[in-house]
């Protein structure tokens, strides 16, 4: 009777492992279908291109007709962290379902009208039908918008960094991983430069990130003299979800109030979402607005950042600065 069991179990998880392998087979041709955009040009990977660690390379996201966002793109290699329960920059979805659909229908990104276009563009190609079937073969219909999303998001869940020296280093003990810089730049990274305060190195992958919201003073100056204005708009109108993301993705001045787009609490202006040090090397430019084009520049960066809010010079010496640029080169 047990073998019986055992056998039983053996064979579910082989199931749910082949049903897990449709899944993201299907929501990779979604990802990469040019036709789920309003001018049949656009796909998610022409932002999130694998070649280039799932981000573009660009200052702001390219959309539609040549459309240019506010916002920098984020690589996806974190989203197989189960901790991450914010998503976008100012962290308007709380549930990856959500913010995998939200693209296809923001007006500068891929600009269907609604999630009914979505599902009418999907449904008109014959070739999901099948692949549908197999991927949710008790669903009736098979073809939904939570089923696209489902698909979307173990596509985008099975995206994962390959091990980094940091990571051989971390979770292997391995002595020659990091070079003599990096670890210099390592000591920098947990102690005087306090880095790690926010990009966290607990976790194995350690995933380099707080999961919270802080302020890098990025963007503000060019709205302070407009901020009262700008606030009250915002709060008049309290837009929620995929709303929020249409709205800041058109108007650049509201784009820089980060989170407080979200939560209408002053103390959120100009708070965006820590984001993930992995691979930090080869996704820029950074910040939310991608204004800091360097990782040079993303160190000067902080470390002046830092100093303003310690409210004391945070000196670091050019070997230092140079140390702690190795270090995160072995990100």
């Amino acid at each position: 009777m047990g073998a019986v069991v055992v056998s039983h179990q053996i064979g579910h998880q082989a199931d749910t492992k082949a049903l897990l392998a449709q899944r993201i087979a299907l929501g990779k041709q979604l990802f990469n279908n040019p036709h789920l955009s309003a001018d049949g040009k656009v796909r998610c990977a022409s932002c999130h291109m694998p070649e280039k660690d799932y981000t573009d390379g660009r200052q702001v996201a390219v959309g539609v007709n040549g459309r240019t966002g506010t916002r920098n793109t984020p690589s996806l290699m974190t989203l197989a962290d189960a901790q991450e329960t914010s998503f976008f920059w100012d962290g308007r979805r709380s549930a990856l379902d959500q913010a995998v659909l939200d693209p296809l229908t923001n007006p500068v990104e891929m600009g269907l009208h609604d999630r009914a276009e979505l599902l009418q563009h999907v449904q008109q190609d014959p070739a999901y039908a099948p692949a549908f079937e197999r991927a949710f073969p008790e669903a009736k219909p098979a073809i939904s918008s939570e089923h696209i999303a489902a698909a979307l998001v173990d596509y985008v869940r099975s995206l994962r960094s390959p091990e980094s020296a940091y990571d051989r280093h971390a979770a292997h003990n391995d002595k020659t991983a990091l070079s003599p810089r990096a670890l210099l730049g390592l000591a920098l990274f947990q102690g005087k430069g306090r880095c790690a305060e926010c990009h966290r190195l607990e976790g194995t992958p350690a995933m380099l990130t707080d999961h919270t919201y802080h302020r890098t003073g990025v963007g503000l100056d060019a709205i302070t003299t407009n901020l009262p204005t700008l606030t009250e708009e915002v709060i008049k109108r309290s837009l929620q979800g995929g709303a929020v993301g249409n709205r800041v993705a058109t108007h650049a001045d509201e784009a820089q109030l980060g989170r407080f787009n979200i939560t209408q609490d002053p103390a959120d202006i100009g708070l965006f979402r820590t984001p993930s040090l992995r691979d930090v090397s080869h996704t820029a430019p950074y910040m939310h607005d991608g204004s800091v084009a360097t990782l040079d520049d993303a160190i000067d960066r902080e470390v002046y950042y830092r100093s303003l809010q310690a409210g004391h010079p945070l000196q670091l010496s050019v070997e230092e600065r140079e140390n702690l640029k190795a270090f995160l080169q072995s990100l």
